[in-house]
Formats: structure tokens, sequence, C-alpha cells
């Protein structure tokens, strides 16, 4: 152990700092983690591999907050679910995250489904869930008129809700690195050195991190980056979910979200109305080996809308605005993994976060924080509350929701907020300036913080828009902006007449137009 501790102790040039405790992985559980430590004073980085918090599965989640009685009772699924989804209101409330209490409602499509409502329904009663109910086809049709006529049965559970996943990560990690932590975006972890059962350095992309205490919320990648440090005790197997965005003309044919019966591998096949008012259809469940096939199929495509169109009439394929795809990081325990490691002394493991690990996540962070006091005196950590910790975020400013008076108060005080970059989604520059403010640094950066591009024209109309403002902002060329990071690059050779005409929009400059004018 002295060698460690000695190893500890040198600066190596690469260094990007010494902390106290070092978090893996900034999606909504990372995040959420790193926030709840900096309510301490610790010192506490975060490293994330992608060039944006969020851009890994929290990018792709649901966004759906489960009422907690699909899970077995006993399980960390279960408790976990149950305790997070009670969080919410406070949470989103401190955060400035939209989020609904829209409720939850799991249909039976036959007589022999419909007596499986009542295990949920007992399942649910034994983790705690409150205010369930059990309800013939025709009560759930008087509280949702669309679903169709096949529906025979369901159990209703109110404290279930939407939220959007990418908006609450980006919040928390703001949240976090206001109240102290390092945050190291494009930073992967590449190695690690450990001694005497210990991990003296993380080698990242960057340069290497020294920390008391190591905190692997790696998500997909979570088993090998505790294989890294000789800790084998679990394995992900990634499972990959379809999923389908409508258009907000069919905004409120629903306003529950709509489950199946569960399926052995998946809760279902969902209708969605998510928090900004499209349908969402989806997910499909196929395992996989790749960690980043993120394909859409029209097999998925297909199976997605005959499930649907089962429980809810007036869908249709020609609403379909976007696809994608995510992948859940199952674990081969079929239960959260959140503990310390037995092989490795300064290690905490929070692996095996899938459904429902977004609605888990502030009780997962709370769960972790109490895991930490209870290493700290071994690791030579105080534990002493930081007084300057606030909570709360500076509250965004949404032009789409507000009155015309507020409205025109708001262009009074900033006449960015009279220019509409995104029609589809009413976003305006001021907005967009914001986001880029808050940490904003691509395309998909701007995207999930305003929803400029997310509308039906899927950023037809905007994105050369917001290109130019994230130039100026950023002081950077047009060539060097990219859409998610990495090799991303939206324009690969400059077009001066294109770039420098003020007409420039997406439907004009982003189509290839040939020779030494490609875009």
């Amino acid at each position: 152990m002295v060698k460690a501790v000695s190893e500890l102790m040198l600066e190596p040039k690469d260094s990007l700092g010494r902390f106290d405790i070092l978090v893996i992985g900034g999606g909504v559980v990372g995040t959420a983690i790193a926030r709840s430590l900096s309510r301490y004073r610790w010192k506490v980085a975060l490293a994330e591999r992608m060039a944006e918090l969020s851009f890994g599965t929290s990018k792709a989640n649901s966004g759906i907050v489960h009422a907690g009685f699909h899970s077995a009772p006993g399980t960390l699924k279960a408790e976990l679910c149950v305790k997070g989804c009670l969080m919410y209101p406070q949470l989103t409330k401190e955060l400035d995250v939209e989020y609904k209490q829209n409720g939850v409602i799991m249909v039976a499509m036959s007589d022999e489904e419909a007596a499986k409502l009542h295990l949920y329904l007992k399942q649910g009663e034994q983790n705690g869930v409150p205010g369930m109910r059990f309800l013939s086809g025709d009560e759930l049709r008087s509280l949702e008129p669309n679903l169709s006529d096949g529906v025979v049965a369901g159990i209703v559970a109110p404290t279930g809700g939407v939220v959007s996943p990418f908006e609450l990560t980006l919040a928390q990690g703001e949240n976090a690195a206001a109240n102290g932590v390092s945050v190291f975006l494009e930073t992967e972890v590449t190695s690690m050195l450990v001694q005497d059962k210990s991990i003296v350095r993380v080698n990242t992309s960057k340069g290497s991190i020294t920390a008391r205490l190591v905190i692997n919320a790696a998500g997909l990648y979570a088993d090998k980056v505790a294989n890294m440090a000789g800790d084998y005790s679990f394995v992900i197997h990634p499972r990959k979910g379809e999923e389908y965005l409508l258009d907000k003309r069919l905004a409120g044919i629903v306003h529950s979200t709509i489950f199946p019966l569960p399926t052995p591998v998946s809760k279902g096949i969902l209708v969605i109305p998510t928090v900004h008012g499209n349908l969402m259809l989806g997910p499909t469940a196929e395992e996989t080996e790749d960690r980043e096939d993120l394909s859409t199929t029209f097999e998925g495509f297909q199976q997605i809308f005959a499930m649907c169109s089962k429980m809810v009439n007036g869908l249709s394929p020609s609403d379909l605005i976007a696809t994608f795809a995510g992948l859940r990081p199952a674990s081969d325990r079929d239960d959260f993994v959140i503990e310390p490691s037995d092989q490795v002394r300064n290690l905490i493991n929070v692996g095996g976060i899938e459904s429902p690990g977004l609605t888990a996540a502030p009780a997962i962070a709370e769960m972790v924080v109490e895991i930490v006091k209870g290493m700290a005196p071994d690791l030579g950590l105080s534990v002493e509350e930081n007084e300057g910790y606030k909570p709360t975020r500076e509250g965004v400013r949404r032009f789409r929701y507000m009155t015309d008076e507020e409205r025109a108060a708001a262009i009074a005080e900033n006449p960015l907020f009279g220019r509409v970059v995104c029609r589809c989604e009413l976003v305006t520059e001021a907005e967009i300036v914001d986001a880029i403010r808050r940490g904003a640094r691509t395309l998909d950066g701007v995207k999930l913080r305003t929803r400029a591009g997310m509308g039906r024209c899927q950023g037809g109309f905007c994105t050369s828009r917001v290109m130019k403002i994230l130039s100026r902002e950023l002081g950077i060329p047009m060539t060097a902006i990219t859409k998610r990071g990495g090799g991303s690059r939206m324009l690969l050779y400059r077009t001066k007449e294109l770039l420098d005409d003020d007409s420039f929009d997406a439907g004009a400059g982003l189509k290839a137009i040939g020779g030494d004018k490609a875009v």
C-alpha cells in the first residue's frame, strides 16, 4: 500500500489533475452522482468520452419516469425506481427541466392478459407504488378515449411521468460544474495503473487523472472500465431498442404512457407522449454484441407500428418525423450493479443501469454517496458538507412557452429573442446563444438543449442558421463545426459564396453541389 500512495503523489507531465473522487461516465447516472457528490467538500472530477454530456445511452432514452410496478420486489431496480420516481417533481423544479407527471397505464388485450395484470398490481403494491388501480377497458377509455376497442382492462399508476432525458443530464452536469465539479469532455478512459489492489492512476485520451476513489458509471462500457482495474465481476450485454418519433399533430391523442404486458427481456413496445408534445413509439429489444450499433430497420418499424396500433387508434406512419435507436447496458446479473468492488479497494461500480435507470438515477446517486461516506475513512477523505452548495441552476427562458406579453418584454430586454431560428419548435437566437454559453459545442449540443432541429422538418430550415451562431459565438470556422464531435463535421469544404451569403440556409447549402463547391 505504501508503494501505491507514493505513486499517487507523482504528477505525470500530462496530468489533468489530482482529485478526491473521479466519476467515469457523463450520462444521466454519472451526472446525478457528480451533482450529489458536490454537496460535500470533496474535489470531484467527471470524465466523459463523448463531445458533450448525455451523448451516449442517455441521448436515446425514452424519457419515461416509471412508477415502479415492473420490477420484482427485493431488487435494486424496484427499490430505487419507486424512490427515484417520487424525487422527480422536486429534482426537475430545482434544475428547471421539463417534466410531466402524466401517469402510466399497462393495458391487457385479452382476458388472459387481464388476469396477469393483477400480478403487476400486487407487485407494485409490494414495491410501495402509491395510487395504483385496476380498471376495465371502458373505464380506461373514459380516461383515454383513443385507446382501441381491443383493450379489455388495465392498471393505472398516477405517479409515473415523462422527462427530457438529455435536458436532465445536461442540467445535472451544469449544476455539478457550478458547484465545483471539474468536467472533462472527449476524455476517454484508456487504462489504469493499479498497485496493491488500488487504482493509482487513470489514463485517458487527454491525460492522466489521479483520484483517491473512482466511481465507474460508464454505461455500455462499465464492464470494460472495471476490467481495466482488474474487476471482472459483471458483464454488460447490450440490448438495442429502435424508437420512432411522430409529429406534434398527434399531441393529445393519449395523455398517459401506454404499456403492453412486458416481454421476458423488456417492458414492451410503448406509446409515449413525450414531455415536448410529440408521440414516441417503441422500443424494440434486440440483443447485440455491437456497442455502437444505432441503426434502425424496416422490420423494427413494422413491429412497432403493428403493436402500437393495436393499443391506440389514429396512428399513421405518415406522421413519422424521426427514427433513432439506443442501447441498454443490461448486465448478466439482471439487476443494477451498485457496490464497492471486491477486487479493487478504491473502486465503486455502478453498472447494468438499464430501464428503469433514468427513473432511478437520483436515488442511485444518493445510494452511491452513502457508499462513499462509508469508504471515506479508509481512503483518507473527510465528510464535510459544502456550505456553498446550490441545488438550483439558472432557469432556461423558453420562448415557445411565453405569453405575448412575456415575449414582448424578452425582446425589449434582448433583441435576439425577436429572431426565430427554428420555426417548427419556435426557438430564438437568444436561446441558442444561451445554450452555447451553458456549454453547447456541437450542433446536437444545441439541439438537445433548445430543440432547434427537432421539429417537423428535422433541421431543414434552421441547421445552417444554428451553425452560423455556433461559429460566431465559439470563434471557429464553419468547417470546424461538428454534429456530435469527433469526425462528424457538417461541412467538408469551404465555399465562400455560400458561407458568406446571409441568405444561405440549410435547404440550399447542405446539399452536395459538386466540384470544388461540395458541401
